[in-house]
């Protein structure tokens, strides 16, 4: 049977290893804060706002295509061969508030039409129903006036019938979705639609347009290259293994 000097002893040692365990801890916590290591990876990966550099602007709103907002970004958020930061990357919409996309994602934007900085070339992606969005005075009066500063404005897929409400590109060749162009041009008959079966990809003046959906990134890589170069443009699509798409083969 054990003392109570014997229980007295155990006590005090199983507390003094138990403190060492503590400061063990605490003090691994303060090596790690003291030398910048954080648990947190995002820091490493947000790219801040740069007023030097061109500013792409994503529009979104319930209901958009989420691919053809993250084609966009993919492509021009993408650094240099060095490593460098060449774009900001911003997203929009009517408010602050998340918006869903087609596919149930939930998106929250950097601005609203309200605060959204100058911009450099603006996105208008599309959805599979447009008539909420045609009809919404706000979106429409937002590419207008965000196309007076733009250098580039590019739609795709029925992003076109956007376009096309707002009146900015008429008089200028548009193509949009596979199978939506015959409509695109009784809605806007001051639209130069181009055959949507032939063609994927439209350049006229400052205005780009494609079919949408994956061909996005055919529309943001030619804008990449007349922003960028063609090395550059080929550096981004190494990135993007964009070479195993092509030679893609179903096994």
């Amino acid at each position: 049977m054990k003392t109570p000097l014997v229980l007295l002893l155990i006590v005090l040692l199983s507390s003094c290893n138990t403190n060492k365990s503590e400061n063990s801890v605490k003090g691994d916590l303060s090596e790690n804060q003291s030398s910048g290591i954080q648990s947190d990876t995002l820091t490493k990966h947000l790219k801040p706002f740069k007023e030097n550099l061109p500013t792409i602007g994503l529009l979104m709103y319930n209901g958009v295509l989420q691919s053809e907002v993250v084609a966009t970004s993919d492509v021009f958020a993408k650094p240099s061969a060095d490593g460098e930061q060449l774009f900001n990357v911003i997203t929009i919409a009517e408010t602050e508030n998340p918006i869903t996309t087609e596919e149930g994602m939930h998106f929250v934007p950097d601005y609203t039409f309200d605060n959204c900085p100058k911009l450099t070339a603006l996105f208008v992606p599309s959805a599979y129903d447009m008539y909420a969005q045609v009809h919404n005075d706000k979106i429409v009066e937002f590419i207008k006036r965000k196309n007076e500063e733009t250098q580039y404005t590019v739609s795709n897929c029925a992003g076109a019938q956007l376009i096309g409400k707002s009146g900015i590109a008429d008089g200028k060749k548009i193509v949009t979705w596979i199978g939506g162009g015959e409509q695109l041009q009784k809605d806007y008959p001051n639209l130069k639609v181009q055959d949507d079966s032939l063609v994927t990809f439209v350049k006229d003046g400052k205005f780009y347009s494609s079919n949408g959906n994956l061909a996005s990134y055919i529309s943001a890589l030619n804008l990449l290259e007349t922003m960028t170069s063609s090395e550059h443009r080929d550096f981004v699509e190494s990135y993007l293994y964009l070479d195993r798409l092509k030679n893609w083969n179903r096994q």
